[in-house]
């Protein structure tokens, strides 16, 4: 399974794509909960860290530090 080193800013795609029909997402909060926003529409939702990280597909970019 590929490694998920996920990190502030960074754009990931889901198992699921959001209901707009687009399926990457940008990081904008961590914590024991992670808010990603819709990059289609705008739309943010908060996941869990652990239901994050079973959702998680794949990180499509990195945020450079």
């Amino acid at each position: 399974m590929e490694d998920k080193n996920f990190g502030l800013n960074d754009i990931v795609e889901m198992k699921k794509q959001h209901p707009c029909g687009t399926n990457r997402w940008k990081i904008i909060r961590m914590g024991a909960d992670i808010r990603i926003k819709c990059e289609g529409c705008g739309h943010s939702v908060m996941l869990p860290r652990r239901e994050f990280a079973r959702k998680l597909k794949k990180i499509l970019v990195k945020h450079e530090e």
